[in-house]
């Protein structure tokens, strides 16, 4: 087997930036008898949906999400779900009056 530091056996990189700076260089058909093909799956649940967010909102989001020494990703999950959650108990009691 190769040097126990590399991350890449083709490459011989020893990090992720050597190894794009190598691949930025050279052609995978040029190794084509070192590599081997590989089934993959994805969960649908791996992929996250994108939002678009106003700059300045979002360096709002981000800093009160540092305060709180979480993401702002999981910042704007909570209070999405808090929201959420308000309109659902809302349009349930409206739907019973």
């Amino acid at each position: 087997m190769g040097n126990e530091n590399n991350i890449s056996s083709i490459s011989k990189a020893a990090s992720y930036e050597e190894m794009a700076a190598f691949w930025d260089t050279h052609s995978t058909a040029d190794y084509d008898d070192q590599t081997y093909e590989v089934d993959m799956t994805f969960a649908s649940t791996a992929f996250g949906n994108l939002v678009a967010i106003e700059t300045e909102l979002m360096r709002e989001l981000r800093k009160l999400a540092r305060q709180q020494r979480i993401s702002p990703e999981t910042l704007i999950n909570v209070w999405l779900q808090q929201y959420v959650d308000q309109a659902k108990a809302h349009t349930l009691a409206v739907a019973q009056d």
